[in-house]
């Protein structure tokens, strides 16, 4: 079982973050799927600089 551990913040901040979430979700659970969403943004974000920085990106748009 992983520890728990208690992370100071706001009131509004908390309020914000259970707007995030949905039934039955824990704030562990909101956190998570909030910082796997924003990894993968900023992976496929790197991805497409890296693309087009070697000029093989191409947009759908081109195709």
């Amino acid at each position: 079982m992983a520890h728990t551990t208690t992370i100071p913040t706001t009131k509004v901040v908390r309020d914000r973050l259970k707007g995030y979430g949905q039934k039955g979700e824990t704030y562990t659970d909101i956190l998570t799927r909030l910082m796997d969403s924003v990894d993968k943004d900023e992976f496929m974000d790197r991805m497409y600089r890296r693309l087009e920085e070697k000029n093989q990106f191409v947009s759908l748009d081109e195709i």
